[in-house]
């Protein structure tokens, strides 16, 4: 579970439907238009199990609310978590007719996009520079860290 919610952290944790969950009534269209999906993220489903359930189903399926031949069903407790492996279109329902009153998700996930490279501090017109110097303010403070380090581990190791 801690590796679960470190991997969370590490990646984007969206809250399906914002402040209303999984529910009836929501516009899951608008919801998802807002946001940007990439691979690694994750889905937090929040919904009342014993009425919801969250199933991953092909287009066809998604389009016309067919809940049979899922390819998997999300629903465990009604606070569920799903991670988006793959950049790829992704198509969730809900079963038992839900789905026709709007209870249903499409979002396309993308590749993520490349670190930047962090700024050059050097540049391009500087032909003559030379590399950074390490002065005393760096070199002093070391030496002593150094030096106490070694005369104390010498006065106690022979304890």
């Amino acid at each position: 579970m801690l590796l679960g919610l470190i991997k969370c952290a590490a990646s984007g944790l969206d809250k399906v439907g914002g402040q209303y969950g999984w529910d009836q009534n929501v516009n899951y269209t608008v919801w998802a238009a807002h946001r940007h999906f990439y691979v690694g993220d994750w889905l937090y489903f929040v919904f009342d199990k014993h009425y919801y359930s969250v199933l991953e189903v092909n287009q066809t399926n998604y389009e016309q609310c067919i809940d049979r031949d899922f390819i998997t069903n999300i629903t465990r407790g009604g606070r569920d978590v799903y991670q988006l492996t793959q950049a790829r279109p992704y198509y969730f329902i809900s079963s038992g007719g839900y789905c026709f009153g709007g209870m249903k998700l499409a979002i396309n996930v993308e590749e993520p996009l490349p670190a930047s490279p962090p700024p050059s501090s050097f540049s391009s017109t500087k032909t003559n520079a030379s590399p950074p110097q390490i002065g005393k303010r760096f070199i002093t403070p070391v030496l002593f860290v150094i030096s106490s380090t070694l005369v104390w581990t010498f006065l106690f190791a022979q304890v």
